[in-house]
């Protein structure tokens, strides 16, 4: 077996676990809303049309925050839409989507959605094809508490109490030509601090994202970033990070290692955040909201909108069906995140329920969990305390995309008021069995809690609504610790968790 040696100190603290980081993302595409969350005809659902069920996976999933509207979606939004009477509210041409919305879902209905799903809303305003006034108008609908039109229209329409947003974002990837509205950097900069500054008037306190690049790969990646915040820099509280670009496409070994990809964006857009700090000659540090991350196999028919006259509700649209080698990636990419917790404050696994999704429904049907969900869950729930630093020894291997890889790749997390501890790691060997050996001698008493593996020999296995159970995190025996050190085994492909405690 191949020997790997990881070391925890509690001394080597990155920032704190933020909840955060465990966010999710709704957006009005496909058969995300329509069907996904909502759906009337749905034997569970409620006096509002969510599917309990759904809810139930919601909150096991352990999703903290929810981005929405969208995504492309939200650049050709009018929220007023989705507001008031069902009967009086307008269908809209989608045309991010090619689709047909009836917005029998808005504002209203994912506010109460969210407090049943127990999570944090997050909403995106429009700054494609509309601007300053409204998202003004948005806000105040959303946050003030009456004696205005807005306010009392919401308060008319059901929701005396204002909803309180917090986290807003300005706008959705403006530097993609796909964007209805796509602007230049310069353009949108000066959008978003005009935005931002008027949305603050009405509530200083928010917290605003601005649109940073859409990919590494985005020939302004980087100037986008330095240009946008040059302009916004005092009106913003973060700038997001978007990307997608992995799957596998035959290189398993370069699919495996696409956390360092991750790695190298955090790390790029914080250094020219920090330029212009510099620059700037200021205090306040731009932190990234990392709200749109997934593995999507992009070129597949279901990622393909409807065309011509064919403008459909909650079309069949990127429902990509996850395998194992998939899983182990999210749960790779969630140790990028984790282990930039200093400087990733928020992030948004893309999307919640049948778009490039954990969950996945039938139409008035069942539900079933994707591979991709058990990592996400298990980080959710076991990622407390302070994010450690781990001293990371392993075999590399060479990858066409990334470079030199590390075999293992892991974090680790401390909870110093229970002491107990969790490791998150990965074997992105193709056939070796690691032996992963802990140090943990600086924190002492450490028992193993569970220990778990996901993997199986066939690591394109998929879950269907017919079995989501064959393959789940199963007890890793192996695990032990002796004199302050613990050792685990890991087979190849493999997401790994590892509790500990006094």
């Amino acid at each position: 077996m191949i020997p790997v040696r990881l070391t925890l100190d509690p001394a080597f603290r990155v920032g704190p676990v933020r909840r955060r980081t465990f966010g999710s993302f709704v957006e009005h595409l496909g058969r995300c809303v329509y069907t996904g969350i909502h759906d009337p005809a749905h034997p569970t659902a409620d006096a509002d049309g969510f599917r309990k069920d759904v809810l139930d996976l919601t909150r096991e999933l352990g999703v903290s925050t929810v981005r929405y509207p969208g995504g492309n979606f939200v650049s050709g939004y009018r929220w007023e839409d989705g507001v008031g009477p069902l009967d009086q509210r307008p269908a809209r041409l989608d045309l991010a989507w090619h689709s047909t919305d009836p917005n029998t879902v808005g504002v209203e209905e994912f506010m109460r959605w969210a407090r049943l799903a127990e999570v944090e809303p997050m909403m995106a305003v429009n700054l494609g094809t509309r601007g300053v006034q409204e998202a003004v108008d948005l806000l105040e609908y959303c946050n003030v508490r009456g004696g205005t039109r807005l306010s009392d229209q919401r308060r008319a329409n059901g929701a005396p109490d204002p909803y309180d947003v917090r986290m807003w974002c300005l706008g959705n990837e403006m530097d993609g030509p796909w964007q209805i509205g796509h602007k230049t950097a310069h353009e949108y900069g000066r959008l978003a601090a005009e935005t931002g500054r008027a949305m603050r008037m009405v509530d200083p306190d928010l917290e605003l994202v601005a649109c940073g690049s859409s990919g590494v790969s985005m020939p302004t990646f980087g100037e986008w970033e330095r240009i946008v915040l040059t302009e916004a820099y005092e009106q913003v509280d973060l700038i997001s990070a978007h990307a997608y670009y992995w799957e596998e496409d035959g290189d398993l070994g370069s699919f495996l290692a696409s956390a360092v990809d991750m790695d190298h964006f955090v790390e790029s857009v914080s250094a020219t955040a920090d330029a212009v700090r510099a620059h700037k000659k200021l205090d306040k540090r731009i932190h990234i909201s990392f709200d749109e991350w997934n593995v999507w196999y992009q070129h597949r028919a279901e990622s393909r909108p409807p065309s011509g006259h064919d403008w459909p509700v909650a079309p069949v649209l990127l429902e990509d069906r996850y395998n194992v080698a998939d899983a182990v990636v999210v749960g790779n990419l969630l140790i990028s995140l984790l282990r930039h917790t200093d400087r990733v404050h928020s992030a948004s696994l893309a999307q919640l329920v049948n778009v490039i999704a954990p969950i996945m429904t039938e139409p008035g049907g069942r539900s079933w969990k994707q591979t991709i969900f058990h990592p996400f869950a298990q980080a959710s729930r076991y990622a407390k305390g302070d994010v450690l630093q781990v001293a990371v020894e392993a075999p590399t291997y060479e990858t066409a995309k990334f470079g030199d890889a590390a075999l293992v790749d892991a974090v680790a997390t401390w909870d110093a008021e229970s002491g107990d501890v969790a490791l998150f790691a990965v074997n992105r060997s193709l056939t070796e069995t690691v032996t992963i050996e802990v140090d943990a001698r600086s924190l002492p008493g450490l028992r193993v809690v569970e220990a778990t593996t996901l993997a199986n020999p066939d690591h394109t296995w998929s879950a269907t609504a017919d079995d989501d159970t064959s393959v789940v995190p199963r007890a890793n025996a192996t695990a032990t610790v002796r004199d302050g050190r613990v050792s685990v085994q890991v087979p190849p492909v493999s997401w790994n968790v590892v509790r500990l405690g006094v």
